[in-house]
Parts: C-alpha cells; sequence; structure tokens
C-alpha cells in the first residue's frame, strides 16, 4: 500500500478503537428502511441514461475541496438527486477526507435514494454506527476477511460494496456473496488513476458470471471527470460509475451531474432491446419484494 494509505488506515485504527458498544435498535432501523441500489441502476439503464452515484466529497488526502458541514451536505445530496443521480455516496472519514457520520444521517434524511457510506472499513462495530443502504469493503484492505464483512453487512441489511483493484482482488471479491464489484481505478500502490483498469476487468466479471450464473454489477470508481470518461467505461463494461471530484469541483453541482447523467444517450451497452426487455423485467419484479 502507498504510504498514505497506511497513514489513512493507521489513524481508522485509532478512530474504531474510541467506538462504543453499538445500539441494539441500529440494526432494525437497517433492516426495515434500506433502499434498493440494485433496482435503482437496472431502472436507469432502460432509460438509457447513466447510473451515476454521485459523492459528497470535501476533500481527498492531497486537496480539500470546500468545507462541507451536515447542513450543506443536505443541500449538495438534493441538488443530485434532483439531477438523477441514483445514490450518494457520503465519505465519513475525517481526518484525510473531512468526512463525517453526521453528513450521512443529515444526508439520509434529506434524499429518497440509497446512501453509501465511503470510508475504510476494517472493523465489524463500524457497520453499527449509523444507518445506510450501501457500505464500501476494499478487498485490498479486508484481504481474508472480505467474506466475513460481506455476509455481516448483509445480515444487517446492507449491501456491500466490494471495491477491487486487480484480478487478484476481483476473483476475491466474486466468490463472495457481494452483488456489487467496485473496480477503482486508482491504484494503491502508486495511487495512479487509470481508466484502462474497468476495461481490463469489467469482462472477467462478466465471463465468471456466464460460467457460475450469477449477475454482479460493476461499479467503476476514479478518474471520471467527463463525459467521454463516463462513456469510456460505461462502453468498457461498467453498469455505474461512482463519481466524486468532478461533480464536487465544478461550479454547478445540479448541471455536472445531470450532465455526466444524461452522457449517453444510448451507447451500444444500453440500447439492445433484448437487455432492455431483461432490465424492464427485473425493475419490476423487484417492486414485489
Amino acid at each position: 500500500m502507498h504510504e498514505i494509505i497506511d497513514q489513512i488506515l493507521n489513524e481508522t485504527s485509532k478512530r474504531v478503537a474510541t467506538i462504543k458498544n453499538p445500539d441494539k435498535d441500529t440494526h432494525e432501523i437497517k433492516m426495515h428502511n434500506k433502499r434498493d441500489i440494485v433496482a435503482a441502476i437496472r431502472e436507469k439503464q432502460i432509460t438509457c441514461d447513466i447510473p451515476i452515484i454521485a459523492e459528497v466529497k470535501p476533500a481527498s488526502p492531497s486537496q480539500k475541496y470546500m468545507e462541507i458541514p451536515p447542513e450543506k451536505a443536505a443541500i449538495i445530496a438534493m441538488q443530485m438527486e434532483r439531477a438523477g443521480a441514483i445514490a450518494i455516496s457520503v465519505l465519513t472519514e475525517p481526518k484525510f477526507f473531512h468526512g463525517s457520520l453526521e453528513n450521512l444521517e443529515n444526508v439520509r434524511q434529506k434524499v429518497g435514494l440509497p446512501v453509501l457510506r465511503k470510508d475504510f472499513i476494517i472493523d465489524e462495530r463500524q457497520l453499527d454506527e449509523i444507518a445506510c443502504d450501501i457500505i464500501l469493503l476494499i478487498t485490498g484492505v479486508l484481504g481474508d476477511r472480505l467474506g466475513y464483512f460481506v455476509d455481516l453487512a448483509i445480515s444487517k441489511g446492507i449491501e456491500p460494496l466490494v471495491e477491487t483493484q486487480s484480478k487478484e482482488e476481483l476473483y476475491m471479491a466474486l466468490a463472495t456473496n457481494a452483488k456489487l464489484i467496485g473496480i477503482n481505478n486508482r491504484n494503491f500502490h502508486t495511487m495512479d488513476v487509470n481508466l484502462n483498469n474497468t476495461k481490463v476487468l469489467a469482462p472477467l466479471v462478466r465471463k465468471y458470471d456466464a460460467e457460475h450464473g450469477t449477475d454482479h454489477i460493476i461499479i467503476s470508481e476514479s478518474g471520471i471527470h467527463s463525459c467521454a470518461d463516463a462513456r469510456t467505461v460505461i462502453e468498457t463494461g461498467a453498469d455505474a460509475l461512482l463519481i466524486g471530484t468532478a461533480i464536487i469541483k465544478s461550479d454547478d453541482i445540479y448541471h455536472k451531474t445531470k450532465e455526466l447523467v444524461e452522457a449517453p444517450r444510448c451507447t451500444k451497452n444500453f440500447a439492445d432491446p433484448k437487455m432492455k426487455e431483461s432490465l424492464q423485467e427485473y425493475v419490476e419484479g423487484s417492486e414485489h419484494i
């Protein structure tokens, strides 16, 4: 891991050590109020728009973008929702990304979309800190504990988004019960970003699904700044995109989100009538679950 990742994990360990025993009612809150990210992605694909998970991102380790207190986080998230985002990602890591649990809580109260908790999850107590619909689990961080954390999240009514960066990590993720497979275009060893990572790994997910009768959702993460970038990763096999910096640094969060959502207006991935029919059947079926 790159030095900055090691620093983040070290600080996360200190933060986790201060977590109190989980509230007994938290589990029930999550189980009964979960918002379905899979159905949201499939429904957006039918419209020939790009499913965008837009991120409330105050900072990255190298740069602070803006001060985002809880009230502002909610306002930003509502703009993203109006612009057509299918989910909101909220950073909760406080030191390097300037995120907070309060931001996530306020966002989830104000929007009707699924909300992703984006943090460095290393301890099961973090899964009981706050209600969320999706939680990021990083394969390179959890290693052999990945399957346990995936099952634990699912048991609590949380959809795990399992992030991968290499073929080895990808097959570790596919061996779990996770539906959402994240492909991070940022290398945690060099911190370099290359959209080609999605192009290389996405077909391996499709091949795995064809051979095993599974159906994973591929979410491309990092390095997506323009409509051209968005179209590129969709055409190489991604189902949805997680975008933070490009949106939060724009002059108009609403219009930047809308621009990225409407980027394809029917790429080849979404234009196939058989695929659209299959997606429609999935969405209609999910309404009765």
